[in-house]
């Protein structure tokens, strides 16, 4: 894991639980976030992200 991993953060989709540094297995998580806060809202961010690409293929 490079320094850069280290200071980033990762969501855990399976355990709910946010990372700091990539801990599990890239499959299991999202990210990378700068902040933990960010991290914490990935389900939610991914929610938004969906909107707005289903609102582009409308167009």
């Amino acid at each position: 894991m490079s320094e850069r991993d280290e200071l980033h953060w990762w969501y855990n989709h399976r355990t709910g639980e946010v990372e700091q540094g990539p801990q599990s297995l890239g499959l299991d998580r999202d990210g990378p976030y700068a902040t933990e806060a960010d991290a914490r809202r990935a389900p939610e961010i991914a929610r938004e992200r969906a909107r707005a690409w289903a609102a582009e293929e409308e167009e």
